[in-house]
């Protein structure tokens, strides 16, 4: 029973993911530029730029599920301040763990704000953002955080990894529904061929919900969509397995967790249920897809993720976008992050916000790094993209919610011999689609 309270609250959390809008934002930025009288880390005197990063660590989830976007983070200001540091100034890197808690939270927030006064909240991953709200009414600019809830598109000066054009008046989205385009399953239908879809989740009610909104978009882009619906407590992943080859889906989405996703991969190599695509997401996009699918090498092999940001497979051993030398800002990430035992999108992300934070940071070389003036640059309304490592994000405040929208989208696919491979380069695969509303 406890392995199913934890399974139960790791589906919650890769819900709230999943159901967060991505859109995305950029200025060019010269983060490894080595400028003529910068002075070294080693012997700088100048007060350091003290930044905060809130992470669910020890959450009831488990152990590693949030920390991808802080380890990237702080990566990146490590390899920062070894190269100078911000215009002579380290920057300081203060760590919270909130423990998956709304108190935890709060207390982190207090800790980081108040107390440690750092300038910026940097890829914040909190299961419970409790203390959104205090962040935003004290003005620190959190940037780059991931939209595991709703606070980025409720409140000002959040700017969360991939944007948002609501209003951020205190209400989430527009008048408490957010909005959620097609792209993906607009991709798999022009692109893959798809015609039916099987959507699988629990009867738990996050999960029952975030199902109806897939099955919406599935059905607003014309698939036929057969629905699988296992007991929460013990799925009988082989019964929905068996079913959805019975009635031919060759897509599969879901709305269950990474351990889910695992059991109802191998259920169907069990009973010969071979798709085009198994489509995953960012929190997925790991470089442990063989551990974590080790008895399903079938379905293993046909894993497919979409996201907002580049594939950080995408290196010089790479070919699938069309070059043999990869993405430079993706190599700059990878040789940064060479220590880490494994590797994954959110650690890429978490390295584009720290990114994100410096640039603003710099902007402010005139009047001085302050929470006000890195929120100016946060909060200009410019698209932006980490040199390329992010789709353009862009923080608006539409009074309307958009009908369609233009969308792109990072897809890559799973090989035992190459890793995540990219199918084609993110700022080509885009579609005029739908947005549908949703509660979050």
């Amino acid at each position: 029973m406890r392995r199913r309270v934890r399974v139960a609250e790791r589906a919650v959390a890769g819900l709230l993911l999943l159901v967060g809008t991505a859109c995305g934002s950029r200025l060019p930025e010269s983060d490894f530029e080595d400028r003529p009288g910068r002075t070294p880390t080693g012997s700088s005197t100048a007060e350091p730029l003290r930044v905060g990063i809130i992470t669910s660590a020890t959450s009831p989830v488990g152990g590693n599920t949030f920390t991808g976007p802080r380890d990237g983070a702080k990566a990146y200001f490590d390899r920062l301040n070894a190269r100078g540091g911000i215009d002579g100034r380290r920057v300081e890197v203060r760590t919270c763990d909130d423990g998956g808690s709304g108190v935890g939270n709060n207390e982190c927030v207090h800790k980081l704000v108040d107390e440690d006064k750092v300038v910026a909240l940097v890829a914040t991953s909190a299961l419970d953002y409790a203390g959104a709200s205090r962040v935003s009414r004290a003005r620190v600019p959190d940037i780059g955080g991931q939209p595991i809830g709703a606070a980025y598109d409720t409140y000002p000066h959040l700017y969360g990894i991939y944007g948002s054009l609501a209003p951020r008046n205190g209400k989430p989205g527009w008048d408490g529904k957010l909005y959620g385009g097609t792209e993906i399953y607009r991709y798999f239908k022009r692109e893959q061929g798809a015609r039916t879809a099987a959507v699988v989740s629990y009867n738990q009610s996050a999960s029952a919900a975030y199902a109806r909104l897939v099955t919406q978009g599935l059905k607003a882009e014309g698939y036929k969509v057969v629905t699988e619906q296992v007991d929460f407590a013990l799925p009988n992943f082989r019964a929905a397995a068996a079913d959805l080859k019975e009635q031919g889906a060759d897509v599969v989405f879901d709305a269950i967790d990474t351990y889910g996703n695992a059991q109802l991969c191998k259920a169907m190599d069990d009973v010969g249920a071979d798709v085009l695509a198994k489509v995953t997401n960012v929190q997925n996009w790991t470089s442990t897809v063989r551990e974590d699918y080790k008895d399903a090498p079938r379905c293993r092999n046909a894993l497919w993720a979409t996201g907002s940001s580049r594939n950080y497979d995408d290196t010089a051993t790479g070919t699938a976008t069309g070059t043999a030398t990869g993405h430079e800002a993706v190599r700059e990430f990878r040789d940064g992050t060479k220590n880490l035992k494994s590797h994954s999108q959110w650690q890429l992300e978490g390295w584009a916000a720290a990114m994100w934070f410096t640039d603003a940071a710099r902007s402010c070389a005139k009047t001085g790094v302050t929470r006000a003036c890195v929120d100016r640059f946060m909060d200009t309304g410019k698209p932006y993209t980490a040199d390329g490592l992010l789709l353009p994000v862009r923080y608006e405040r539409l009074p309307e919610p958009p009908k369609t929208r233009r969308t792109c989208l990072s897809v890559a696919r799973w090989e035992d011999a190459d890793g995540w491979v990219s199918q084609g380069d993110m700022n080509d695969e885009c579609f005029d689609v739908p947005q549908l509303p949703y509660k979050p």
